[in-house]
């Protein structure tokens, strides 16, 4: 059988929304390929690639926890960006058998975001809540949006070398995750042509995790709240944001947004997004 697939990989993987997404897309265009969910153990990790490399049909995966970082080493290639954030999620394999990491986080986060950023503001600010892999692609890439950025976490010090690592450039400032946990009186300035984002880019507010305490008081009246948490969609976060006015964007515009970056790597043609509602719809079943 010589059908291209491509797949997920991770331990646990059962969790994966990876294949509904990418079979969803399959099936409309009508392609023959399909994509798949493998575990892999830390310990399986390596001979899975070797045997990869040999498929000419497999075309990649993508990387969940725990392999996101202990891929790179059994890579050939990294692109500059996952290069930057030190962590891969997908992995490509080329025609010359040769595997490459990206990192299509940082391209999915800022997708729900482009038509704001297509327009000129005076200022931009993010409040960052969280210090792990997402929230390091999410600096990198809002750093070269000219972002100011806080990023806070449990650990100030981890929040400021990577801060210092990521967007060395910027006047950034780096908190403790505590700083926004209670009610704040400070008086936001005219914010008329400024840019304001707050985003859960922890696991904090995941099923089985604790919430996020996080006031409203400490975010500028038109900020957007993104959180990147996906189970369950309607955080405490988003829905404390939207009871405080504010715009809100769910986990799955990044789930998917990341999906069709390697998507079309995968399989050499452009996921068909007209069907976003439809697929929302099959993704909160």
């Amino acid at each position: 059988m010589n059908q291209p697939y491509a797949e997920v990989i991770g331990d646990p993987i059962a969790q994966s929304k990876s294949p509904a997404i990418h079979n969803f897309w399959i099936g409309k265009l009508g392609i023959d390929a399909e994509y798949r969910a493998h575990h892999v153990t830390a310990e399986g990790l390596e001979e899975y690639l070797r045997s990869r490399r040999k498929d000419a049909n497999w075309r990649g995966c993508n990387v969940t926890m725990p392999h996101k970082l202990a891929v790179i080493p059994l890579l050939d290639a990294l692109d500059p960006l996952a290069e930057k954030i030190g962590a891969v999620n997908t992995i490509i394999h080329q025609p010359d058998g040769q595997l490459v990491g990206l990192n299509t986080d940082a391209h999915g986060f800022i997708e729900p975001l482009a038509q704001e950023l297509d327009q000129r503001q005076l200022f931009r600010m993010v409040r960052i809540l969280g210090t792990g892999g997402a929230a390091r692609a999410i600096v990198a890439m809002l750093g070269e949006h000219g972002f100011t950025i806080v990023l806070a976490g449990r650990n100030s010090k981890k929040a400021r070398a990577i801060l210092e690592e990521l967007a060395p450039d910027g006047d950034h400032h780096a908190v403790e995750l505590t700083h926004f946990a209670e009610p704040s009186d400070f008086t936001f300035d005219d914010r008329e042509g400024c840019f304001d984002l707050v985003v859960n880019a922890s696991p904090l507010g995941m099923r089985g995790q604790p919430e996020l305490a996080f006031d409203w008081s400490h975010a500028p009246p038109c900020a957007i709240a993104y959180d990147i948490v996906t189970d369950p969609l309607e955080t405490d976060f988003l829905n404390n944001a939207g009871a405080a006015g504010h715009k809100t964007i769910d986990g799955l515009n990044m789930l998917i947004g990341q999906a069709a970056f390697a998507f079309e790597r995968f399989f050499g043609e452009a996921p068909p997004r007209e069907y976003d509602a439809e697929l929302r719809g099959i993704l909160t079943q």
